[in-house]
């Protein structure tokens, strides 16, 4: 019988990726502090916390395959988290226009009983188009992206705001590099395909 997966993390959107690969697993909450390191970067960070969410859970599921992911985006050089306002959304579109985001996602694969990992940062680039200020304020009424890295659902209404995407994975965008993942976990024995 397989393993189970443990999918750290309670997000709806990382839970609806994973279903993708048709494996059973179990989410849980991760308890973990995301506070970044001192010049830690953008790539540094979301490997180290992605990590950190798997190990967070290894008491509890010592005989599981453990998955990890934390995100970050990354604007003139400056992580933008999420905005929790429709000012500070308004504001992140807005000085996203015209511009390249890049999103840094990191995955985690652990085992605990074997001390078996991996982990990897996933960059993925959102060009946005030059959007005008009553397109930021509609868009932002309309999707309340409030809790979204970046400000926008690029599974929703946020497609509109791109001149194109950059990466090997739209998945990575929504927080789980469903690519890189299967590949991990093909490593690991587990092939979703048999």
């Amino acid at each position: 019988m397989m393993t189970p997966l443990i999918l750290a993390s309670t997000s709806p959107f990382r839970q609806a990726l994973l279903h993708k690969l048709g494996l059973p697993y179990i989410a849980a909450a991760p308890d973990c502090d995301e506070t970044p390191l001192p010049d830690e970067s953008a790539p540094q960070l979301v490997q180290r916390l992605a990590l950190a969410k798997a190990q967070a859970l290894a008491h509890q599921y010592p005989q599981h395959w453990i998955i990890g992911s934390d995100q970050v985006c990354v604007l003139d050089g400056n992580i933008t988290g999420k905005p929790h306002t429709m000012e500070n959304a308004c504001r992140q579109l807005a000085a996203a226009s015209g511009k390249v985001i890049t999103f840094y996602t990191g995955l985690a694969l652990l085992q605990p009983q074997t001390a078996q990992q991996q982990v990897i940062c996933e960059p993925f680039n959102v060009h946005f188009r030059h959007l005008s200020p009553a397109e930021i304020r509609h868009y932002v009424e309309k999707e309340q992206p409030l809790n979204c890295a970046g400000s926008f659902k690029s599974e929703g209404m946020g497609i509109c705001l791109f001149e194109r995407l950059e990466g090997r994975d739209p998945n990575t965008l929504i927080g789980l590099p469903l690519i890189a993942l299967n590949e991990m976990l093909i490593k690991a024995g587990i092939n979703a395909l048999g």
